[in-house]
């Protein structure tokens, strides 16, 4: 099977490809999506409490702005619906093709063009974009003897529907943003909890409430009070990097966390165990008005002194005490690091885009990469955000793979790849911009540094910055050439 172009999942990232191509009437494309539905994250995320730390309308494309959210911060179950709306209302559906799981990338040098082989068909793309999700592969650590554990293991990233967790005694693996929603959520039915924490997060209170229906009404009614209010929330937000780039502007927001955790927190000892020793933004910084209450339930512990095994009906900690449990909850996050589309995706070299990396990933404006043709990836390196939506940023992405695109039409070449020199110019410019933000110099171990110990994550810089950056290519960082075969699969104007 072939088209033009293919798009590799169906979240924010997929479906605001798509919207665009279609805005640029192009309609020669397919999404390939490995679940039976659109959303992504959010299609998968479906714990107790699940939700977003971005407020509704600034946490959705700029282009479909939703009246009718019920609340400041919304729950995963109304950001899906929004996500299969959107897909509908831009005639997205018939284009997704379901349940085909990506297995491999491979370019065709001779042939200007990729194979992508799913688990159930191959397809051939001059164009490939990668919205895989840098957050979308559960990391479960290899502690010794959890394959001998005979109660159930979930992960929040995988919840089961059939798990039940009430009555039992239930072990707690992290103490990361997923855990301080859904604990909250299922510490009142549960028998007993032991959470188990290696960092303490910092926490800030969530300004979370209802939106009134009069308000939504007004939304409704006027689409300009709706754009005000995201501008509003986008401002207030964009305002905090500058704490992330100087860390010493940071000690309001610490003071306002610390105030928050004394006030939540009576109990002295319990309180010197969440207390973080870094400085705050160096980890996610957390917002939760109901973690700390939950925590300090009679039925709740801490425990801080790790995980050092697991039997068949316990969690053994370093000091060697065990703790009885009939289930364990991984709240341990994603593989952010070693993500695992990069081990399936071979350029023209023959090397994999894991090799090519190796611990350091690196790319242009986080999109395209040096030996990967006619490829642009979504969530690349560098950008992720800690301040604010990073539906912004996608957006960006998708206009930036669509300019390449476009621009390789209108000269009339079917390979379009970046520079060495522009690559290397831009990840030189991360480098220095990184330097002594708080992920580089806050004291604590994120997955924001890859293996390198370099921020390979994050967007050193306004969001603004990376729009005004990313959002068109310029063609001094980017080599178009011709390939011998049949061409007649480039997009055409």
């Amino acid at each position: 099977m072939k088209a033009k172009i293919i798009i590799i999942g169906s979240g924010f990232g997929g479906l605001a490809t798509a919207k665009k191509l279609l805005d640029e009437g192009e309609t020669d494309f397919q999404i390939l999506e490995r679940a039976e539905d659109v959303g992504g994250v959010w299609r998968e995320n479906v714990y107790p409490g699940a939700g977003c730390d971005v407020q509704s309308h600034l946490y959705s494309f700029s282009y479909d702005l939703n009246p009718h959210w019920t609340r400041d911060y919304s729950r995963q179950g109304e950001i899906l619906e929004y996500l299969r709306a959107s897909a509908k209302k831009w005639g997205l559906l018939p284009k997704i093709r379901m349940k085909e799981d990506v297995r491999k990338l491979r370019w065709l040098e001779q042939d200007g063009e990729w194979e992508v082989t799913t688990a159930r068909n191959v397809y051939f793309a001059k164009f490939v974009v990668g919205a895989f999700g840098n957050l979308s592969d559960p990391a479960i650590p290899n502690i010794p003897g959890l394959d001998t554990f005979e109660g159930e293991v979930v992960h929040s990233a995988s919840w089961s529907q059939d798990f039940c967790h009430k009555e039992k005694r239930v072990a707690v693996i992290g103490t990361g943003a997923s855990v301080i929603q859904f604990v909250p959520e299922i510490q009142p039915d549960v028998k007993q909890m032991s959470v188990f924490q290696r960092t303490p997060p910092w926490i800030l209170p969530r300004d979370d409430n209802p939106i009134p229906q009069k308000q939504r009404s007004r939304y409704a009614s006027n689409i300009w009070r709706m754009q005000a209010e995201r501008l509003r929330l986008y401002l207030t937000r964009e305002v905090n990097v500058l704490g992330f780039l100087f860390p010493k502007l940071m000690g309001r927001a610490e003071r306002q966390a610390r105030k928050h955790l004394e006030a939540s927190v009576r109990d002295t000892a319990l309180r010197a165990k969440l207390t973080p020793d870094y400085r705050i933004g160096c980890k996610r910084v957390l917002l939760s008005n109901v973690w700390y209450p939950a925590i300090t339930q009679d039925n709740v512990e801490v425990v801080t002194t790790g995980v050092a095994s697991i039997e068949k009906n316990a969690v053994v900690d370093s000091n060697g005490h065990r703790r009885e449990v009939d289930a364990i909850i991984f709240g341990t996050g994603f593989k952010a690091k070693d993500l695992p589309f990069a081990k399936f995706i071979y350029g023209k070299d023959g090397q994999s885009l894991s090799e090519v990396w190796g611990d350091n990933p690196k790319s242009l404006v986080g999109t395209s990469i040096v030996g990967f043709p006619n490829f642009f990836l979504l969530h690349g390196p560098n950008t992720a955000l800690g301040h604010t939506s990073g539906v912004y940023i996608l957006e960006a992405q998708a206009e930036h793979a669509i300019s390449g695109i476009l621009y390789a039409a209108r000269k009339k070449k079917p390979i379009i790849e970046p520079r060495q020199k522009a690559q290397d110019r831009f990840t030189r410019w991360i480098k220095r911009r990184s330097k002594g933000t708080v992920w580089t110099s806050g004291g604590c171990e994120s997955w924001y540094l890859d293996n390198s110990g370099q921020n390979s994550s994050l967007w050193p810089s306004f969001s603004f910055s990376y729009r005004m950056r990313a959002s068109k290519i310029r063609r001094n960082e980017y080599d178009l050439r011709d390939v011998p075969g049949d061409v007649s699969l480039i997009v055409t104007r």
